[in-house]
């Protein structure tokens, strides 16, 4: 009897096989931002000529995960994911390097370097989702997507796992070992995505498909965008903020990293199933449900002030986060043509990181001028244009549809 994945099509077969590697690239790489995530603060306020510049390092990096998106997909147009994920390495394992450099030179500008390749890396990091769909049928690529995604359990464990192990290791230089391990982390990832098989861009393509113009247009694709956009932005401005809310509220640095591994395993442990209740349910119900999940964490950010609010809050924010932004993901997928994939993927991750960018800069300054509540408080507007704009698409679908 022949094994039942035999006789799925040559594209579904190459993408089940292709999951694993890139599930695990996701795992290797994902590490590279949790190290900066981890710390960037600390080593900005000690670096740092002005202690109100202490976080632009980690802005910095999220203004390079959404300057890298553009040309990422442009390389993987022009010379295939491949180069493109080689490329990424590459920035990866400079930012290593850069950060170790700038620790011994104590430079801040040269840890700014290092945090801007370490979000080129990033960005390069966030196309593996797409890149797992790659020529398979609609019916396996949101389970692709999603299985991929779910490398980001265990890159939320390896980052800071990986800071704890190595912060000491070069005395009296803290974090030094941190940055050049990861510089190694991401060879290593450099080496698993070599064996990844991908289709490579038929020459043909670079003049096929559709304009960009005429793409982003649609309906589908601008309410993706929104509910893309809604879902980053608004889990990058409530996770970002939460921790010093909490140390403004007189609660232990213990409750902020419980509370924050916590939201983490919350973001990417649904993975293992999200793209099965795509497949089952379509996009938009995972997507709607989502951000009502966002939305029920900032009621919780508003009920109280305690560790539990905090823990649960930010736990129902990653549940969110997951459903809105891998829903949103797959509705991507849906608005173009294979040969228009790189084009597109990247300019909807592009307005996705770059609202994002924003967000991160502004969200310090709301914490401290307005107040905790007043984060949560942001989040119900946005939600509920998502929902609008989300129920919109179906009417619209709906009538598309002919009576039966």
């Amino acid at each position: 009897m022949s094994n039942a994945a035999e006789t799925l099509p040559t594209g579904d077969r190459r993408a089940r096989a292709n999951v694993l590697r890139l599930a695990a690239a996701q795992a290797l790489a994902g590490a590279n931002a949790s190290v900066v995530f981890a710390t960037g603060a600390i080593i900005g306020s000690t670096l740092s000529p002005d202690p109100a510049l202490t976080t632009v390092p980690i802005s910095v990096f999220v203004v390079g995960m959404a300057a890298g998106t553009l040309p990422v997909g442009w390389l993987s147009r022009r010379h295939g994911r491949r180069a493109a994920f080689m490329a990424g390495g590459g920035c990866g394992s400079l930012a290593g390097l850069l950060g170790a450099s700038a620790l011994l030179l104590q430079s801040f500008p040269l840890y700014c370097l290092a945090t801007l390749c370490a979000g080129l890396y990033a960005a390069v990091v966030q196309s593996f989702r797409f890149a797992a769909a790659d020529g398979a049928s609609s019916a396996v690529r949101p389970k692709a997507l999603s299985w991929v995604m779910a490398g980001g359990v265990f890159a939320g464990v390896l980052g800071p796992q990986l800071v704890t192990w190595t912060m000491d290791l070069w005395p009296p230089h803290l974090f030094v070992a941190s940055y050049l391990a990861q510089a190694v982390v991401a060879l290593v990832a450099m080496a698993v995505l070599s064996g990844v098989d991908l289709p490579r861009p038929a020459p043909a393509d670079l003049a096929r498909g559709r304009p960009l113009r005429a793409i982003i247009r649609q309906p589908r694709f601008i309410v993706a965008v929104v509910c893309g956009v809604v879902s980053y932005t608004l889990m990058n401005l409530v996770m970002t903020s939460a921790p010093l809310a909490m140390r403004l509220c007189g609660l232990p640095l213990s409750s902020s990293n419980w509370a924050l591994q916590w939201h983490i395993i919350a973001m990417y442990a649904p993975s293992f199933f999200t793209g099965s209740l795509i497949t089952r349910f379509g996009a938009r119900p995972v997507v709607a449900t989502g951000l009502l999940l966002t939305g029920t964490a900032a009621v919780t950010g508003l009920s109280g002030l305690s560790a539990t609010h905090f823990s649960a809050g930010l736990v129902l924010l990653g549940l969110g986060w997951n459903f809105g932004f891998v829903g949103a993901s797959a509705m991507v997928l849906e608005a173009h043509r294979p040969e228009e994939r790189n084009k597109v993927q990247a300019f909807n991750d592009f307005l996705v990181f770059g609202t994002m960018a924003v967000g991160s800069f502004w969200s310090g300054h709301l914490l401290v001028t307005l107040g905790w509540a007043a984060v949560n408080w942001v989040v119900f507007p946005p939600v509920a244009l998502a929902l609008a704009v989300l129920t919109a698409l179906g009417l619209v679908l709906r009538r598309r549809v002919p009576a039966s």
